[in-house]
C-alpha cells in the first residue's frame, strides 16, 4: 500500500508526531508549482517544488516540542524511492533557500548526572550557576569537543553579588581579551579593601580580607587552559600574578572532565555567592568551528560584529538568558535518526532561556528572522 507522501515526510525522516501550534490554530500547508518525472535511476522519481510554506506546526518527540509560527522553502527537489512494498520513501531532499520565523523548542535540559547532582546541592543552597558547552562532529566522542569561536572572545561580564556572606555587597567585573581571562584585570569591589580573583592549582579563588576562599575546585591539576597564579620572590607569600584562563581550551577541558565523570564542584561558599548574583555582559565570538552533541557549524562574521552574545540574569538561582541578535554561520551539519542535514550558510536571531526549577532544569530556545542556503537532507 502506498503510502501518502506527506505522512512519510513526518514519520519516515523525523520520526515526530505533528500537531497544530496553538488551541485554535491548524497546521497548514500550501504547494506551488508541483512536478515529478522519472529519474534516470530505476525506482526513483525526482519531485520538485517552487514554493512551500507551512504554518502552525507543532512537533514533539517525548519531553520536547517544536514550534514553527512560519516556515518557507524555495526551489524544494525531493528523490522519492518506490519500496518493495509499494510505499514511498524519500531518500534525499534539496532546496536552495529556506525562511522561518516563530520557531520555538523547548524541553528539559539534560546534563551528565554529577552536574545533576551539583545544581540540585546549589539550588537547595539557594541558588545556581548555569554552565554551557558544545561538542566536535556528530560522529565524534567526548574528547573532541570544539568551541572555536571563544578562542578569540572579546567582552565583559558583570556581576552584582547582594548580602554575600563572603564579600558582603560586591560589583565583579571580569574582561575577556583575546579569548582570555587575566584575573590580574578582574576586580572584586565592595564595602572595605577590595577583594581579587585569581586561579590556582587547586581552582578558582577570591583572596578577600578575611581570607582565601575558593568558588571552584578542580579535580585533577594541570587543566588545560590554565596559567597558574605565580608569587614574588622565593617562599614570598604575596602572588605577583593571579593567573589566566584560556577560555576555548578550559572549556573544552571541562566539559571532557565533566562528560567522562570526573568530579569537578562548585564550593559552599560559591553556592551561597550564585544563589544571591545577578549578572549581564556582551561578547563578540569570534569566527572558528562550534560543534555539539549531532551539530556543529563554522562561526563566521566577526569582522561585522555578528555572532555577538548578550547574556542577563537577575538570580543565578533562577535561571541564564543568552541572547544573539545576528548568529551566522556556514557549512552546517547535524545528524539524528539516521538523517543527515547540511546547510551552506545560515543567518538568525537566537534567544536561549536556561530555567533552573527545583532539581531539575529545561530550555527554551526562540528563533526569529532565519534564513537558510543550500539545505541537503540525505537518509
Amino acid at each position: 500500500m502506498t503510502v501518502p507522501l506527506a505522512v512519510s515526510l513526518v514519520d519516515l525522516l523525523l520520526g515526530l508526531e505533528l500537531g497544530p501550534s496553538g488551541g485554535a490554530a491548524r497546521n497548514r500547508c500550501s504547494l506551488e508549482g508541483l512536478a515529478w518525472n522519472k529519474s534516470s535511476r530505476k525506482g526513483v522519481l525526482e519531485v520538485t517544488v517552487q514554493e512551500l510554506e507551512a504554518t502552525a506546526l507543532q512537533f514533539a518527540s517525548g519531553p520536547l516540542v517544536l514550534e514553527i509560527g512560519r516556515i518557507a522553502v524555495h526551489a524544494l527537489t525531493g528523490q522519492v524511492r518506490t519500496t518493495d512494498a509499494g510505499g514511498l520513501s524519500l531518500s534525499a531532499v534539496q532546496a536552495a533557500e529556506a525562511e522561518l520565523s516563530g520557531v520555538r523548542l523547548q524541553g528539559p535540559l539534560v546534563i551528565p548526572p554529577q552536574i545533576q547532582k551539583a545544581l540540585h546541592a546549589l539550588q537547595g543552597a539557594g541558588g545556581a550557576a548555569a554552565a554551557a558547552g558544545a561538542a566536535a562532529t556528530p560522529e565524534a566522542s567526548v574528547d573532541a569537543w570544539r568551541l572555536g569561536p571563544l578562542g578569540q572572545a572579546e567582552g565583559t561580564i558583570r556581576g552584582r553579588i547582594t548580602d554575600a556572606h563572603l564579600l558582603f555587597d560586591a560589583d565583579v567585573t571580569v574582561p575577556i581579551k583575546h579569548g582570555q581571562i587575566d584575573f590580574n584585570d578582574a576586580t572584586v569591589e565592595h564595602v572595605g579593601p577590595d577583594s581579587r580573583m585569581g586561579v590556582s592549582r587547586l581552582g578558582l579563588y577570591v583572596d578577600a580580607p578575611n581570607g582565601r576562599s575558593y568558588l571552584y575546585q578542580f579535580a585533577s591539576a594541570p587543566l588545560a587552559g590554565v596559567e597558574f597564579e605565580r608569587r614574588g620572590a622565593l617562599l614570598s607569600p604575596w602572588v605577583s600574578e593571579r593567573g589566566k584562563l584560556h577560555l576555548q581550551a578550559f572549556a573544552e577541558a571541562m566539559l571532557r572532565q565533566c562528560m567522562g565523570g570526573h568530579g569537578q564542584g562548585l564550593t559552599e561558599q560559591a553556592r551561597l555567592l550564585l544563589g544571591r548574583t545577578a549578572i549581564s555582559g556582551q561578547v563578540q565570538l569570534g569566527d572558528g568551528l562550534l560543534a555539539v552533541p549531532g551539530a556543529q557549524a563554522h562561526m563566521e562574521g566577526r569582522a561585522k560584529a555578528r555572532n555577538a552574545v548578550g547574556m542577563r540574569s537577575d538570580a543565578l538561582g533562577q535561571g541564564l538568558t543568552v541572547e544573539m541578535a545576528s548568529l551566522s554561520a556556514r557549512d552546517a551539519a547535524a545528524k539524528w535518526r539516521g538523517a543527515q542535514l547540511g546547510c551552506e550558510t545560515m543567518a538568525a536571531r537566537l534567544k536561549l532561556q536556561l530555567l533552573i526549577e527545583g532539581a531539575h532544569m529545561r530550555f527554551v530556545m526562540e528563533i526569529e528572522n532565519c534564513k537558510l542556503a543550500g539545505l541537503r537532507l540525505d537518509l
